[in-house]
């Protein structure tokens, strides 16, 4: 896949991983298929093609009139890297094993110039979660976690990872934008507790 967009773009300059599937059952219930599922997929997934991308980007450098990085490596992870979540053990492990994996890749080639970030939204409305905001009961119910108000649009994320690819956010590197309308900021404390 790299080779191919490589020659077929001259270079790779940004990736997004952005992989993730959910299989949910409670904790005793789960099986090792179900868990190994969203671990294959949502994580290490996530370990290949990052992987890919940074041995891309080492070997072309810092291209000149393209950019002042040699790379940029988004991941699409989640709230849950932060929010526990029963019912989904499987999706929030993987999630927060994101947050160290590409964590620990910005610690190891930030030298290089190689710029790694994760977006972690909350509610957005895409095919995962569709059957929560489809109906007028379940968006409710979710706007409740939701400070803002607001279910988040994909273009909203697409915003967010357009910005973290650009020049104009050289010097974040190894960080999480918690891009949730405010599901992090625990409402159900909005009150005082």
């Amino acid at each position: 896949m790299f080779n191919a967009a490589a020659q077929r773009f001259g270079a790779v300059d940004i990736v997004v991983c952005n992989a993730g599937i959910q299989r949910d059952n409670a904790f005793e219930e789960m099986t090792v298929e179900q868990f190994d599922t969203v671990i294959g997929v949502n994580l290490k997934g996530h370990f290949l093609c990052a992987r890919e991308a940074v041995r891309l980007f080492k070997t072309q450098g810092i291209r000149e009139g393209i950019s002042c990085s040699a790379g940029k490596l988004i991941s699409i992870s989640s709230v849950h890297d932060l929010i526990p979540w029963a019912g989904h053990v499987n999706y929030a492990a993987s999630k927060g094993a994101i947050s160290m994996l590409f964590k620990s890749i910005a610690q190891e080639v930030a030298r290089y110039k190689i710029r790694t970030n994760i977006i972690a939204p909350g509610a957005i409305k895409t095919s995962i979660n569709a059957q929560t905001w489809s109906t007028e009961e379940g968006a409710q119910k979710l706007l409740k976690l939701i400070p803002y108000k607001r279910i988040g649009e994909p273009d909203d994320v697409a915003k967010c990872a357009l910005w973290l690819a650009s020049d104009s956010s050289d010097y974040i590197n190894g960080a999480t934008l918690y891009f949730d309308g405010g599901m992090s900021l625990y409402p159900n404390f909005e009150s005082g507790g």
